[in-house]
């Protein structure tokens, strides 16, 4: 497969959903200053403010507003197609942050999550109130899972599992921030994972992976707070380049990966889980800054994800992401057809 064309090799559940070493990496003296004596911190944000504290948290909780359950449309995907597609790009929205994007033959998947709760329990957490738009059994075969950070809505250990399981003879390669390849050997994933630190790249073919800095942080345990990296990636194809933001708030990082990349030809950018804005303003962005984020990258065509997936995962209206984006495009003068969010389980053929 692709591989073989390498050019070059609160609660618990709630703390967590929000939410491993780099000590065998080691930091050198000159190390990049996003690297620290614990872990990792953003180019542009005070370490003090990357990560909530428990009071906060609590305050969050004693105050929540419950999300409203709303009746999403899920579409049935043309599975048979799908599988056989060598020929035609498409981007199919499996929900959240997951999609499979096919292109020049190639099948790639983003964040794959598929199970029922983003949780390390499955009793607990935030619950998947949409189905996946392909099952894991739907999925044509895998060639390369990029990964965006270690939360448990972005990372799923039952999902990895199952895309290497169902591929014995031919594994998908993973590609990750620096640090979580040892997540990946703990639950028998040893062979063809990448770890990268920002700015770093990887060629697969002649694509070109790389891992470029957003503003997020990383936890999966009560010990272990920024201990492995967060990234968006950008997929620079043969005339095509693909944005994945992966999960961040807002800052000069995206127009940094704009002036380095130039204009993409499509981006993912979440739209979704910021509200409140006093808990949530520096992890995740609002529609008006995913708007910003299209327009830092010079975007030709983003899609909207990190919504409308999971309940009460954050507190705004189940629906409100998808309207108050098509609010800010035309409150920019933007074309509506530039940013747009699809249905789960919807195809676009590009």
């Amino acid at each position: 497969m692709l591989y073989r064309r390498q050019l070059s090799a609160l609660s618990l559940p709630l703390l967590m959903s929000l939410s491993a070493c780099i000590d065998s990496h080691g930091l050198a003296k000159n190390r990049p200053t996003h690297h620290t004596e614990d872990g990792f911190q953003n180019n542009y944000l005070p370490p003090e403010r990357m990560t909530k504290s428990f009071s906060k948290l609590w305050r969050w909780r004693q105050n929540r507003i419950a999300q409203e359950p709303v009746q999403f449309e899920l579409i049935k995907p043309d599975v048979d197609f799908l599988r056989e597609n060598r020929t035609v790009p498409t981007l199919t929205w499996i929900g959240h942050s997951t999609f499979l994007w096919q292109y020049q033959g190639v099948n790639l998947i983003t964040d794959p999550h598929l199970t029922q709760r983003a949780s390390p329990v499955n009793f607990l957490g935030p619950q998947r109130f949409v189905e996946p738009g392909l099952s894991l059994t739907d999925l044509p075969v895998i060639d390369i899972v990029i990964i965006s950070h270690n939360h448990y809505d972005h990372l799923d250990r039952k999902t990895a599992s199952a895309l290497v399981e169902q591929q014995p003879a031919n594994p998908p390669l993973f590609l990750v921030p620096l640090g979580l390849k040892d997540w990946f050997a703990d639950i028998g994933i040893k062979e063809k994972v990448i770890e990268l630190d920002w700015w770093q790249s990887h060629r697969v073919g002649d694509w070109q992976l790389n891992a470029v800095p957003v503003q997020h942080w990383s936890r999966r345990g009560l010990f272990d707070t920024n201990k492995t990296l967060w990234a968006g990636w950008a997929v620079e194809a043969p005339e095509q380049k693909m944005f994945f933001a992966g999960d961040t708030g807002y800052s000069q990082d995206s127009k940094d990966i704009g002036e380095r990349f130039g204009s993409m030809d499509i981006s993912l950018i979440p739209i979704g889980a910021y509200a409140p804005r006093w808990f949530m303003q520096d992890m995740h962005v609002n529609p008006d800054e995913a708007v910003q984020i299209h327009q830092d990258v010079q975007s030709r065509f983003s899609v909207g994800m990190h919504w409308g997936t999971f309940l009460n995962l954050t507190d705004e209206p189940l629906l409100e992401p998808s309207q108050r984006l098509k609010e800010v495009l035309t409150e920019k003068k933007l074309s509506p057809e530039s940013f747009i969010t699809v249905k789960h389980g919807q195809t676009l053929r590009l």
